[in-house]
């Protein structure tokens, strides 16, 4: 199985990603994580942080000669504004520690880790906690997933999103959403397929940053390829349901995950949620069916059901205001104006990027699970057999 874990501050160094369970074989470059790395700095709304950072990845170890190795790949992103914060973040002591460091941070923004992580780890000073809580931490997730995301190429499956609202502004979806949805959406400033909408949330966004307010939003991921049988309905911790709602939370401000109608499906009787089948001998990854309708989201009892995978992931409003909150001083107890990092006015385009990632990860995971094998040719004829078991059974 698949694992990947990441180190690093906002302002420190650099980020590592370390995956593991990933089949010798796999054809790699760093370009093809380093392509992800520029889908995720975009976006109207995005902050200076972007204009400085030029993410692109160091290979340090699992892959040679442009193939994965099938042991653990390591890589560092490195932080360029490190420059201007070596004297803050300096691993090593100081004359004067423990007294505080220039840039302290006493006063825990609203909505952010700062207050509560500040009395868990028992630290004077937030940016303990801040500079790891970041969102800038999701930079190693996009890695990682970018690697995950060649895996899924190798058997035909695709990955893509798009933005569906932005701060009160629903876009329009089409009927049929475009065969290359990333094409599609990477050409728009906010990765909406709505040009309409498009304008007006530009203009929403301007008008919030002159507030020094921030926005939240919702995109959609859509997986297209999965062969059914992904997963499983056994035990509560394989149903991929709960493994990718799991992953897509825990990205930094993520608030609700929706699989196919989700809530939706509450609201209505059953006639108008669950999917027809019907025979379809064009479709061999779904068993020969094609349902009428995808209100699952292309998951039935925890498992693919060879329909899309369609997710929407919520993101609230960034916690940073440049119009800040009230909150107290953690050393005097007097209240005060949250402190005000340099932030953005919404992410929600990028969120997108490293909800795909998330989804990727979740989704090899689940094939090699299923599949096995150490190599990718391996992996491939287990695949094969499957299918071809699948092919047999349902031989109408």
């Amino acid at each position: 199985m698949l694992r990947f874990t990441t180190a690093g501050e906002s302002h420190g160094p650099g980020l590592i990603s370390i995956l593991e369970g990933v089949p010798a074989g796999l054809p790699l470059r760093a370009e093809d994580v380093d392509r992800e790395l520029r889908r995720r700095q975009q976006g109207y709304g995005r902050g200076r942080r972007m204009q400085i950072e030029q993410d692109a990845i160091e290979l340090l170890s699992g892959v040679r000669a442009g193939q994965a190795l099938g042991s653990p790949i390591a890589m560092l992103i490195r932080n360029r504004d490190w420059r201007s914060w070596q004297e803050i973040m300096d691993p090593a002591p100081r004359d004067g520690d423990p007294a505080a460091r220039r840039r302290a941070v006493t006063r825990p923004r609203p909505g952010h880790a700062d207050f509560v992580g500040m009395l868990k780890y028992d630290r004077q000073d937030a940016r303990d906690i801040l500079e790891r809580a970041s969102a800038r931490e999701t930079t190693a997730r996009v890695a990682a997933g970018a690697i995950c995301r060649r895996l899924l190429e190798e058997i035909g499956v695709s990955i893509g999103s798009h933005l569906v609202h932005l701060g009160g502004i629903d876009a329009e979806t089409p009927a049929e959403l475009p065969s290359d949805l990333n094409a599609a959406s990477d050409a728009s400033p906010l990765r909406t397929l709505d040009s309409a909408a498009e304008r007006q949330m530009v203009e929403l966004i301007d008008r919030t940053k002159r507030a020094g307010d921030t926005l939240g939003g919702i995109c959609e991921v859509v997986c297209r390829g999965l062969p059914l049988g992904l997963g499983s309905h056994v035990s509560w911790d394989r149903k991929l349901d709960g493994r990718l709602a799991g992953a897509l939370m825990s990205i930094p401000a993520v608030k609700g995950v929706e699989i196919g109608m989700g809530f939706g499906a509450a609201r209505v009787p059953g006639s108008a949620v669950h999917d027809e089948l019907g025979a379809d001998s064009q479709r061999p990854r779904a068993g020969h069916v094609a349902r009428a309708t995808n209100r699952a989201g292309g998951l039935e009892g925890g498992m693919t059901s060879g329909e899309p995978l369609m997710v929407r992931v919520a993101m609230k409003p960034i916690s940073t205001l440049m119009k800040p909150l009230g909150t107290i001083d953690v050393i005097t107890g007097e209240p005060a104006a949250a402190t005000a990092e340099r932030s953005d006015v919404t992410a929600v385009p990028a969120m997108g990027v490293i909800a795909e990632a998330m989804v990727a990860f979740v989704m090899a995971d689940a094939v090699v699970e299923k599949f096995g094998g150490d190599s990718l040719h391996e992996l491939q004829r287990n695949m094969d057999g499957y299918l071809s078991q699948v092919a047999a059974r349902t031989d109408w």
